[in-house]
């Protein structure tokens, strides 16, 4: 009887350590825990190790350049060493088309800068921006946006306030087809001569005329014609906003060709770019050919805010 008793203890023993999840999940944390042993001594990911850094992009500390000014970061990259063996292991040879990453962040960020302008982003990520101010020029804005639609292509339209009290339906139709919207002052004054008072005013009454318009609050402001002084930018920070010139200027003012247009800004442009136009008639008719050249050159088309972003574009 004793001996039954016994047995029966030892079954049912067994049977609780069997379907006992806390037994269950302490022994598959024994089991797990031997597999990075396994793992490490596989010579496929030693090689891994081994090559890892080979691969490896260091991030790129946001600086003040003494040509360029304010230059943004931008993150470097890791090769995440279990998922690229999780990768190979099934062939078990080293493959760099099958590493994976992980994006590392700088150290020193754009917004760690002293108030500065910004002309271009990051000489090392493959995309550009185009900054369209706007305070003129409506007629030219729907076939603009229609190119811009076609192409799948987001910008960043800077809108003088003035024109955005007038405008407040074409306003919230830019916004409405996914482009970003940024400060172009209220009445497109010579912004260097104003006092600290009458920057601020022109700024902040652009901020809340273009938020009650679109619902979007601006994060950056382009000074009118690209005149400043250290003041004006300042003044911007100070109002939590970052100030945007141009690396690369169409110069559609002038009613260039679509010709002389495009091989202005083909000529010039590169990772980084901003690329300054208006609504005109020459870049309403040079934009089409002008998206589909910039991007056979393996160049991104963004808004400002995705330039700026430290975040890698991984081809």
């Amino acid at each position: 009887m004793k001996k039954v008793s016994i047995f029966l203890i030892i079954c049912l023993s067994a049977w609780i350590s069997v379907n006992n999840p806390v037994v269950n999940n302490y022994v598959s944390s024994l089991r797990d825990s031997a597999l990075p042993a396994a793992k490490q001594s596989d010579p496929l990911y030693q090689s891994i190790i081994k090559n890892a850094s080979t691969y490896e992009i260091p991030p790129s500390d946001a600086k003040v350049d003494r040509v360029w000014k304010a230059i943004p970061g931008y993150n470097g990259l890791k090769v995440n060493i279990g998922a690229s063996y999780k990768n190979m292991k099934s062939k078990g040879v080293f493959d760099e088309k099958k590493l994976e990453y992980t994006q590392v962040k700088p150290k020193i960020h754009l917004k760690d800068l002293p108030p500065t302008p910004i002309y271009k982003g990051h000489s090392d990520k493959p995309m550009v921006s185009f900054i369209i101010n706007v305070a003129w020029g409506n007629e030219y804005l729907p076939e603009m946006l229609a190119t811009l639609k076609r192409h799948n292509v987001s910008v960043s339209f800077f809108l003088e306030g003035n024109w955005v009290k007038r405008n407040p339906d074409v306003a919230k139709m830019i916004v409405s087809a996914g482009h970003e919207v940024g400060n172009h002052s209220y009445s497109h004054p010579d912004m260097q001569k104003l006092t600290a008072a009458q920057t601020r005013e022109q700024i902040l009454k652009t901020n809340n005329i273009i938020e009650a318009a679109t619902g979007e609050k601006p994060v950056w402001f382009a000074p009118p014609s690209g005149s400043y002084r250290d003041e004006t930018i300042k003044i911007a920070d100070e109002l939590n906003m970052l100030t945007v010139m141009w690396t690369v200027d169409t110069v559609d003012w002038q009613k260039p060709s679509p010709d002389v247009l495009i091989n202005r800004v083909m000529s010039k442009i590169d990772k980084g770019s901003m690329v300054l136009m208006h609504p005109t008639e020459s870049t309403a008719k040079s934009l089409d050919r002008l998206i589909t050249l910039i991007e056979k050159k393996d160049l991104e088309i963004g808004t400002v805010s995705e330039l700026m972003s430290e975040e890698r574009l991984i081809k």
